[in-house]
């Protein structure tokens, strides 16, 4: 006889029902129509085309409950970040007009084909060796293993696709925020195991972004004449490949 009222069964229905409101309301989420600016230090240029175009991923690799509920910790973590700056002195902007109900800071360009969302920007604080401000905060949210190697080894050689991004929204937010570009931004990495916390400061990459920049050209050009653009392997068990939730679409199509 199953005992319904174990444990195990009771953590089986309640995690159930709720991956399945989690994944119905992501797919109710309308799919961006742009280029993310957060993506552009992406591996695989043909792989931001087929999220560019919104083509649909292979059977079975959409997001699943597990992974939403990855998403929305690393979200709710953010804000505690947040709450936890601010409260040690830090003047942080996320949202323009200092409300928490304002537009959040962000840029768009190329007619709205490229867009990105900044986490915030400083407009003072403590003093800090090297933090002038404005200035640029990103924060990202990490397993243990993830932040030990970025900790280590700095954003631009663990993480290239953040400092990619950093890189961007710090040229083409200089625009609406001046002198946000003159200074490093700051980057902030929180260890999700065990709530160590990273901080680092980012010099602007002129160079860094000019070629996001250039790359995100090329795909929009790409894409509307109709180019497939290369894969970034030659074989189909490259890492990158393993993990794209277009590989089999990819892998279909000539090289």
């Amino acid at each position: 006889m199953l005992d319904f009222n174990s444990r195990s069964q009771t953590s089986t229905h309640v995690n159930a029902a709720i991956d399945a409101a989690l994944v119905k309301a992501n797919q109710a989420t309308p799919p961006r129509s742009y280029l993310g600016g957060s993506r552009l230090g992406h591996a695989c240029e043909r792989a931001l085309q087929f999220e560019f175009v919104q083509a649909p991923k292979d059977e079975g690799a959409d997001f699943d409950g597990r992974l939403l509920r990855i998403f929305g910790i690393g979200h709710a973590l953010e804000d505690v970040a947040v709450a936890w700056l601010r409260g040690a002195g830090f003047d942080l902007y996320t949202r323009r007009g200092g409300g928490e109900h304002g537009e959040q800071f962000g840029f768009s360009v190329a007619g709205g084909r490229i867009r990105g969302h900044v986490d915030g920007v400083f407009a003072g604080g403590p003093t800090i060796p090297g933090m002038a401000f404005p200035a640029l905060w990103e924060c990202k949210t990490m397993n243990a293993k993830a932040w030990r190697e970025t900790s280590s080894k700095g954003v631009a050689a663990a993480k290239p696709i953040y400092a990619a991004q950093i890189a961007v929204y710090q040229a083409y937010m200089d625009a609406s925020v001046p002198g946000v570009a003159d200074n490093p931004a700051l980057f902030t990495a929180i260890n999700k195991d065990t709530a160590e916390l990273h901080h680092e400061l980012v010099p602007f990459n002129a160079d860094l972004a000019q070629r996001m920049s250039d790359r995100a050209v090329r795909i929009l050009a790409a894409t509307d004449g109709g180019e497939l653009l290369p894969r970034v392997a030659a074989q189909a068990d490259h890492f990158e490949c393993r993990f794209c939730p277009w590989a089999k679409r990819c892998w279909a199509l000539p090289a």
